[in-house]
């Protein structure tokens, strides 16, 4: 399972995935891109794309893209509340499928 984190979230999260490959959209240089670019592009490589933006479902077709999304909804956007949801993504990666959005609280 490979999974990208968007550049709106915190890239130091990628140390909390044990067992998991985990890039983040600055390091692939996408730095950017808009979404349905961006989309385009991690649907190629990766299976789950990570994001704190609620606002994809509804700026973006999802269901056409081969990748699933997960929306994190930390009490805040800081890396010690998204921290907290790690083991909830993690718990979730064998169910979600592409063209999915699910959330986590």
């Amino acid at each position: 399972m490979r999974l990208l984190l968007d550049e709106c979230v915190d890239r130091r999260l990628v140390k909390e995935f044990f067992g998991v490959e985990v890039k983040t959209v600055s390091q692939l240089k996408w730095n950017g891109i808009q979404n349905g670019r961006l989309l385009a592009l991690a649907e190629n490589d990766f299976d789950v794309f990570v994001t704190v933006d609620r606002n994809l479902s509804f700026q973006q077709h999802l269901p056409k893209f081969n990748i699933a999304v997960i929306v994190l909804h930390g009490r805040t956007n800081a890396l010690a509340d998204l921290r907290l949801l790690v083991p909830k993504i993690i718990a979730i990666l064998t169910e979600i499928k592409s063209g999915t959005v699910t959330s986590i609280f």
